[in-house]
């Protein structure tokens, strides 16, 4: 089977660029006769290169938001064809406009692929007031098959016309944390942070720092337990995308003990910071009416730790698997009370995140990798 990818890669630092490694990294170890190629972005250099990680071949080709993917039929010509064009679709990659989707369909039709499949990283509903997406979605029945990785997104698609029988719910992949076994302090060495910096309940907030990862509600919250002496260190780490976080990062300095990176981490980084912490805090603020599943939320879920979230669709599976750690949105009060309840009732929170550590297992990459497998020969077994 000769799969091809078009995604963003790394290095670019991109949510979607890791999930597509992890995936095919999980494809390999399944069936290593698998040939996988990766028609990419080309923000860090146009040379073709393999990924030794994956198994991937890497052909950087397309700059993202644009409107001509011709080249992907040059480049599918070159390799002979593919029996799976995949596209990871972001609408941040490939722009709203319906240039990718045409694309594919028309190497379809010449030939050059057998299957089209799309997973969809985005679903927007019409009262975001996004009128291109919704018209790039209902195209979608073009398509031989259509992932989504939530119960939000596929009904979502259902109700503006895509046809249930091309919709496949696949999870996003949880890896399982290597580094639970090691001491604090060689985390802590492998991640340049001095040990006696870290006192009380270590909370990770980790990931890129946007507006709408809630720091302002942190900053909230704090405010509420400035007084009620708990003794807590907060490890904020990623690279900032939006410049408004600037004055919430320095209000979290002056309400307790913070330890900051502004840098991008790679999933191994992070793996290792929310081994050396004690729980994990995502409290998110979703746009209205977008869906989406949050890959942070995963590499979390494989750390066995508790994760304090927000009831957004972002975190809708730690809203299903353990809802008493969530609150609502724009809540500081009472994310303020669930920090210091996990606080007090550490051991209590840890047990009670059986069912969510359980999910994290279901959903390993090579499990996750399996499902995509086994849709791919269904859909080449099925004629035109």
């Amino acid at each position: 089977m000769k799969i091809v990818y078009a995604t963003t890669y790394p290095p670019i630092h991109c949510g979607v660029g890791e999930y597509t490694r992890m995936l095919i990294a999980g494809l390999k170890s399944i069936d290593p006769g698998i040939q996988v190629y990766v028609f990419a972005n080309i923000e860090t250099g146009a040379e073709p290169w393999y990924d030794g990680f994956s198994g991937a071949y890497v052909y950087p080709s397309f700059k993202r938001g644009s409107s001509d993917y011709s080249g992907l039929i040059d480049f599918l010509t070159s390799i002979g064809g593919a029996d799976i064009i995949h596209v990871q679709h972001e609408y941040g990659i490939f722009g709203y406009s319906d240039s990718i989707l045409s694309t594919a369909v028309e190497c379809r039709q010449e030939r050059l692929v057998g299957k089209i499949v799309f997973t969809m990283h985005t679903v927007y509903h019409p009262l975001a007031g996004a009128t291109d997406a919704i018209k790039f979605q209902e195209a979608l029945n073009q398509c031989d098959a259509i992932v989504v990785h939530s119960h939000l997104q596929e009904f979502e698609l259902r109700n503006q016309g895509l046809s249930q029988n091309k919709i496949a719910r696949i999870p996003h992949g949880t890896l399982l944390n290597p580094y639970l076994g090691y001491p604090r302090y060689k985390l802590a060495y492998d991640l340049g942070i001095d040990e006696e910096k870290l006192h009380g309940l270590i909370i990770a907030f980790p990931g890129f720092l946007r507006i709408d990862k809630g720091l302002d509600i942190l900053v909230g919250s704090l405010k509420i337990l400035q007084n009620s002496g708990e003794n807590m260190t907060i490890i904020i780490a990623g690279e900032i995308k939006h410049k408004e976080v600037l004055s919430d990062l320095e209000s979290v300095g002056e309400l307790t003990n913070l330890i900051f990176w502004e840098r991008y981490l790679s999933n191994d980084e992070i793996l290792k910071l929310e081994a050396l912490a004690d729980t994990i805090i995502l409290p998110y603020n979703d746009p209205l009416a977008k869906y989406s599943v949050s890959g942070i939320l995963h590499l979390s879920m494989g750390s066995l730790k508790p994760i304090i979230g927000t009831r957004v669709p972002r975190l809708i599976e730690l809203y299903q698997y353990a809802p008493r750690l969530t609150v609502p949105p724009k809540n500081s009060r009472l994310l303020a009370k669930l920090i210091r309840w996990v606080s007090k009732n550490y051991d209590l929170s840890v047990a009670y995140m059986s069912y969510i550590y359980s999910y994290a297992v279901r959903t390993q990459w090579h499990r996750i990798a399996r499902k995509h497998l086994t849709l791919y020969h269904r859909l080449l077994r099925t004629p035109h």
